[in-house]
C-alpha cells in the first residue's frame, strides 16, 4: 500500500479565503503534503486542477465545492463535494437532491462540520448539520479545525489567546460528532470519516491587535486525512485524482493530527485464514479475526467496537486483538502535547461481518 497526506476543505478569494490556488499549493509543498482539495463556497472553479511543482517538490491540487443553501438563515447543512467536476450550488435548497446529483456525476459528498457551535461573543451562528434523514452521502468530517477554534471563542480574552497560540487549539473531534458517527455505523451505514482544516487564512482584528487566523501552512501541518492506495501516484493529474477519490470513497483512510507528532505510518488491518481487510473494508467472521494496530510511536490508544471501548493500551506502539464478535472496529490514539491530552489518530472502521 502507498500512503499520501491529503488536506481537504479550504477556501480561496473565490469565496471567503485569502490565498490563491497557487499560494495554497506553495504552502502545501512547504508543509510536505501530497494532495490539497480546495472547496470554495457555492462555486466550482475551473482551470486550477493540476500538479504544482517547485524546488523538487510537487502537490496534486483538486477542486471541489462546499455547497449550502444561502437563502437559509442560519446557513446550515454544508456539504463538501469532490469529483463531480461540475457546478452543484443550484441544487443547494434540496439536500437529498444535491447528494443524489453528486452521486450521479460520479462525485463524493461529505457532511462538513456536522457540529459547528455558535460563538455569542462574536455573533457567530450555529452552522451544524441538521438534515440527518438524508442518505447516500459518502461520509462526514469528524474533525474540523475551524469549528473547534470557534468553540473556544467564549470571550475576547480567549479569542486573543488562541489566535496567538494556535498550537493550543486542537484537542480532538467533538465527542458528539464521534457519537453520531458511531450511531450511523451501527445503523448499517458505511460512513467514511475525514478530517478537514477549513482553512481561510482570514485576518482577525480586535483593536490594535491583528493576526492571520490561521496561515494555510499551519493548517497543513495539523489536521490531515491520510489515504492508503493500491497504486502509487504516476504524476498524471487525471489518474492520480481518481486514485485519491477511490481511497476516500472506500474509507481507506485515517484522520491524523500531525502537529504533535507525524501520523504517517499508522496501520490498522485485520487478518484471518481467508484473507486480509484494510480500513474501510469487510472481513467475514468464518473463524477468529486478528486485528493488528501499528502506530508510528508509543501512545495511548483504544480499540472501539460499535461505539464502545473494547480495550485500551497505554504507552505502546504495536498490538494485536483477536475477536470472534462481528461489528464495526475502529481505533483512536491520543498523545500528550503542550501539557494536555490530544487526539492524534482516528481510523476508519474495519467491518467484521
Amino acid at each position: 500500500m502507498h500512503e499520501y497526506i491529503v488536506n481537504l476543505h479550504m477556501h480561496t478569494p473565490y469565496s471567503d479565503g485569502r490565498g490563491t490556488h497557487q499560494e495554497i499549493a506553495q504552502a502545501a509543498m512547504k508543509s510536505g503534503l501530497d494532495v490539497v482539495i480546495v472547496t470554495d463556497h457555492n462555486i466550482w472553479t475551473q482551470g486550477y486542477e493540476e500538479y504544482y511543482e517547485n524546488d523538487g517538490k510537487r502537490v496534486l491540487l483538486i477542486v471541489g465545492e462546499e455547497v449550502h443553501d444561502q437563502a437559509r438563515v442560519p446557513q446550515k447543512n454544508h456539504l463538501l463535494i469532490f469529483g463531480a467536476d461540475r457546478e452543484m450550488a443550484h441544487l443547494s435548497n434540496d439536500t437529498q437532491q444535491l447528494i443524489d446529483n453528486a452521486n450521479q456525476a460520479g462525485g463524493l459528498s461529505f457532511i462538513a462540520h456536522p457540529v459547528d457551535p455558535p460563538s455569542e461573543t462574536f455573533g457567530e451562528a450555529d452552522l451544524s448539520w441538521v438534515d440527518w434523514e438524508v442518505s447516500g452521502y459518502t461520509g462526514i468530517e469528524i474533525w474540523n479545525a475551524m469549528s473547534e477554534f470557534k468553540s473556544l471563542l467564549t470571550s475576547k480574552a480567549a479569542a486573543i489567546y488562541y489566535a496567538f497560540n494556535p498550537k493550543d487549539v486542537a484537542h480532538g473531534p467533538f465527542k458528539s460528532v464521534l457519537k453520531k458517527w458511531d450511531e450511523l455505523l451501527n445503523a448499517g451505514k458505511r460512513v467514511v470519516a475525514v478530517g478537514g482544516s477549513d482553512a481561510h487564512a482570514l485576518i482577525g482584528q480586535m483593536g490594535p491587535l491583528k493576526k492571520v487566523l490561521f496561515p494555510y501552512d499551519f493548517h497543513f501541518r495539523s489536521i490531515n486525512t491520510h489515504i492508503l492506495t493500491f497504486d502509487p501516484f504516476t504524476g498524471s493529474h487525471d489518474s492520480d485524482k481518481q486514485v485519491v477519490l477511490d481511497a476516500l470513497k472506500h474509507g481507506r483512510a485515517f484522520v491524523g493530527y500531525d502537529l504533535p507528532s507525524p501520523t504517517k505510518g499508522f496501520n490498522f488491518h485485520a487478518i484471518n485464514r481467508r484473507g486480509e481487510a484494510l480500513m474501510g473494508e469487510e472481513i467475514r467472521l468464518t473463524d477468529d479475526v486478528t486485528l493488528h494496530i501499528n502506530l508510528p510511536r508509543r501512545a495511548e490508544y483504544r480499540l472501539i467496537r460499535n461505539g464502545s471501548i473494547v480495550k485500551i493500551w497505554n504507552n505502546q506502539e504495536n498490538s494485536t486483538f483477536i475477536t470472534t464478535e462481528p461489528g464495526n472496529y475502529r481505533v483512536e490514539a491520543y498523545l500528550k502535547f503542550r501539557g494536555k491530552r490530544r487526539g492524534w489518530i482516528f481510523s476508519n472502521p474495519i467491518y467484521v461481518t
